[in-house]
């Protein structure tokens, strides 16, 4: 597990200028996506889980597979980010046919009880002009891709939309070794899904994952890797209804002959 550094992923996604995807240095090793996660509004939150390409339906659209969805705090606004098309080439574009969404929803306690759902949804044209619905309560349309992207007529919704550098740091190398070691380690137990049951070894594992398979340092997989992305910034006052612990989670919708994914769960 890695632990999000925020206000650098926002300025490095939406900073970087358009139609430049720079590379992130390898500095964003600490970062990981937010997948299910509940929250205290005004506090950092924890990374769980990443999604980069998966079964063959969903990879055939590539606009629509979602990489990973990334939630923080700024000051007062909420910032939702999602990537999506996996190994994005230069040009790549957004699908017209294809609803982005952050569903969110917030209650007074924590973890499991958030109710009072605002969806953040976002479309885009044949030209890549980006719509952006937060529920019922404010609306942003147009050109998203500049530096300084679009800002809603109340002030209260900001969002960008480009292709940008993957922000994900995902040590390959470790990971395989891991993979052997549990392949070939002897006299594990398995649960029901499968998974062994790694007593002692497990930060042994834990350990691997986050080196090279000879103990060095480890290597971003991603490094050379772009996605597109989009970012909208929220007041929190549009989101938080119901209290201020809030879940994000993300999908994509086909609106026409696509295949759409759900990230971040």
């Amino acid at each position: 597990m890695y632990q999000m550094q925020p206000a650098r992923i926002l300025r490095r996604m939406v900073a970087q200028g358009k139609g430049m995807p720079m590379r992130l240095r390898p500095a964003l090793g600490t970062l990981a996506a937010m997948a299910s996660v509940a929250t205290i509004i005004g506090y950092a939150a924890s990374a769980l889980s990443a999604d980069h390409q998966d079964g063959p339906a969903t990879t055939s659209e590539p606009p629509a597979d979602i990489n990973d969805v990334y939630t923080w705090m700024d000051g007062n606004d909420v910032v939702l980010a999602m990537t999506t098309y996996p190994a994005a080439p230069t040009g790549a574009q957004f699908s017209n046919n294809v609803q982005y969404v952050f569903h969110t929803a917030s209650a007074a306690a924590g973890l499991g009880t958030t109710t009072n759902p605002v969806d953040v949804i976002a479309t885009f044209d044949a030209t890549q002009k980006i719509s952006v619905w937060v529920g019922t309560a404010d609306y942003v349309n147009g050109d998203a891709s500049p530096t300084a992207g679009l800002t809603s007529a109340s002030g209260k919704v900001k969002v960008f939309a480009g292709l940008r550098s993957d922000p994900f740091f995902f040590n390959l190398d470790g990971f395989k070794q891991v993979a052997l070691d549990v392949q070939g380690a002897t006299g594990l137990t398995f649960n029901e899904a499968g998974c062994p049951a790694l007593g002692a070894t497990g930060p042994v594992l834990v350990t691997q994952l986050a080196t090279a398979p000879d103990g060095g340092a480890p290597a971003n997989h991603f490094a050379t890797f772009n996605g597109l992305a989009i970012v909208v910034s929220v007041d929190k006052s549009l989101l938080t209804k119901g209290g201020a612990a809030m879940s994000v989670w993300g999908g994509s919708y086909a609106t026409g002959p696509v295949v759409g994914d759900a990230g971040g769960q």
